[in-house]
């Protein structure tokens, strides 16, 4: 069985979600979706919508990403 790189998983799981939460924040600056920001920052504090706001919550979400995919690719691992 092929083991999965932690590394490569961590990278592109926190490449997409940082990317969707930057997205998503920029598209509220329209008005579309600003409720959805505003739920999402009571978790991340500083995502609003703002472009500043966006640029945060995209960090957050590569954070997030990143540990998430490098768990689940280690646990994979670990148990195969």
């Amino acid at each position: 069985m092929k083991k999965l790189n932690e590394k490569a998983l961590g990278l592109s799981l926190g490449i997409t979600f940082g990317a969707g939460m930057l997205i998503t924040g920029l598209i509220s600056l329209t008005g579309y979706g600003v409720e959805i920001v505003n739920l999402i920052g009571t978790v991340y504090k500083g995502f609003k919508p703002s472009i500043l706001g966006s640029l945060i919550g995209g960090v957050y979400g590569f954070i997030d990403g990143f540990i998430g995919g490098y768990l689940i690719s280690w646990l994979y691992n670990y148990f195969s």
